[in-house]
């Protein structure tokens, strides 16, 4: 890893290491903003979503592995930002529940057991599903007329196939979890739109961790070919094959099922 003591757990002095919510200089001793922070909140939110960005794709592509510690300061010195759209950032991936906070000492990358997974495909499975027939119906209500989202999820599939010859893995990992996310925005449905958005950095995470079999890339094919005639139940269908299939492979990438 460039730049970033992540994954080494050792005390730093002065302090709990420099987490989420401690003091840096950054912020008034009191927690309250200065007006300078007050001034620029427009554009520190914009920061903080960068940064949020930048630290999610490194978890998913395993820079920053599971159980790494990641200390404020050096994250910041890495992304070239300021220290408080860093903290801010930080403090929302644990919301993801992609970060997990360290008693007095910051915070580290999250490791999924067994149970997470599990919990985490039970959550999934009807949403995605959910997903699909209803980015099928909207194909078929606004025929003959394509929506855009088709043609964005048709480069989703096209752009998995390329990457799956990548020898590193984080291209495929970031094609797969667009395709689906892809998926959820031709649904329409703002409200499934922003359940997905909470559950999406943890895929992102699992993707990253298990294998990607061929027929599961096929499987996003028939998904796609069903989504995009308006078939809502065969597109509903294939994706509940997808997910148990995901789920399958998954429990014995990780955890050695027979």
């Amino acid at each position: 890893m460039t730049g970033s003591s992540a994954g080494r757990e050792r005390a730093r002095p002065g302090g709990p290491g420099g987490g989420p919510g401690h003091g840096s200089g950054d912020e008034r001793p009191d927690g309250a903003a200065s007006g300078g922070e007050r001034a620029g909140a427009p554009e520190r939110t914009s920061l903080s979503a960068r940064a949020r960005d930048a630290i999610r794709q490194r978890i998913a592509d395993r820079t920053y592995p599971q159980g790494a510690r990641l200390v404020e300061r050096e994250v910041a010195e890495e992304l070239r930002m300021s220290r408080v759209p860093v903290r801010e950032a930080l403090r929302a991936l644990v919301g993801e529940g992609l970060l997990e906070l360290l008693p007095h000492s910051g915070v580290r990358v999250r490791r999924l057991d067994r149970a997470d997974v599990e919990h985490l495909y039970e959550v999934w499975e009807p949403l995605a599903v959910q997903a699909s027939r209803l980015a099928a119906r909207r194909v078929a209500r606004s025929a003959p007329v394509e929506p855009p989202g088709v043609t964005a999820l048709r480069a989703s599939l096209d752009r998995a196939e390329q990457a799956a010859s990548d020898p590193e893995g984080a291209r495929e990992v970031a094609a797969h979890t667009a395709f689906h996310e892809d998926i959820v925005a031709l649904s329409g449905n703002p409200m499934l739109a922003r359940t997905m958005e909470r559950l999406g950095g943890q895929l992102r995470l699992l993707f990253g961790m298990r294998e990607e079999p061929e027929h599961m890339r096929a499987q996003h094919a028939v998904m796609f070919r069903y989504i995009a005639q308006g078939d809502e139940e065969s597109a509903a269908a294939s994706t509940l094959l997808h997910v148990r299939d995901s789920r399958t492979v998954a429990l014995r990438s990780l955890f050695d099922d027979a």
